[in-house]
């Protein structure tokens, strides 16, 4: 298994070990962990997996697994094979047209509200988190890239304080984000899309209607990938 490149923030808000905040229980640490090695492909599509060999590579217990697998197949990023087993469901063209009309409805409302909240800091850690996605492309880090460009989203979505909307778009990046692996790995990091510069340079710039487009143009280059290559 590859090793994770998780920031020590994004470290912490996983164990539960934020200072000053009490550590999460263990079945909330077993599912943040498997929900990453979904969310970052590290279970293929259509891999079948056993309980007991979840336990084994979450180092946790069965009660703690099974209820990590419950609550991912109810938000549809998992699906029981029987006899004990479990897979990442494969996407079909129709979910990714799917896919893509439901983020065409949040990603760019949650990137113009976003830009409303911007301070300069939130630009300059958008930022450092785009150099270290460029750096992982540079150097062919396909895990480094699939977590960094999350990260960077992932933050769009919190400055843009709807919960809601930014729920929606947390469950859209299960749905394809193993698959989003795959394309990566066929295709190479050098032609990743990035259309990062050209959001950054919109939220500088308070322009909240240009930060929704570029961050639509952003999202439906992966997508197209994708359905590329189901097609």
């Amino acid at each position: 298994m590859e090793k994770s490149v998780i920031m020590d923030g994004d470290a912490q808000k996983l164990t539960g070990e934020t200072a000053g905040e009490p550590r999460l229980p263990a079945h909330e640490i077993v599912y943040r962990k498997l929900r990453e090695q979904i969310l970052f492909g590290e279970i293929a599509p259509g891999e079948p997996v056993t309980i007991q060999g979840l336990t084994a590579r979450l180092e946790a217990g069965m009660t703690p697994v099974r209820e990590a697998i419950r609550r991912l197949t109810a938000e549809g990023a998992l699906k029981f094979q029987g006899n004990r087993r479990v897979i990442v469901p494969h996407l079909t063209a129709a979910n990714i047209e799917e896919i893509i009309i439901a983020r065409q409805c949040v990603e760019g409302e949650l990137a113009e509200r976003a830009t409303h909240r911007m301070t300069g800091d939130h630009v300059a850690e958008l930022t450092r988190l785009d150099a270290e996605l460029d750096a992982a492309i540079v150097r062919g880090d396909l895990q480094a890239y699939l977590e960094y460009n999350y990260r960077f989203h992932r933050l769009i979505y919190d400055l843009a304080d709807a919960p809601i909307l930014a729920d929606l778009a947390e469950g859209l990046w299960l749905r394809f984000g193993p698959s989003l692996r795959v394309v990566c790995g066929r295709v190479g990091t050098q032609n990743l899309p990035d259309k990062h510069k050209d959001l950054l340079a919109a939220m500088s710039a308070g322009d909240g209607p240009r930060a929704a487009a570029a961050c639509l143009e952003d999202m439906m280059q992966g997508m197209e990938q994708v359905r590329e290559m189901l097609a």
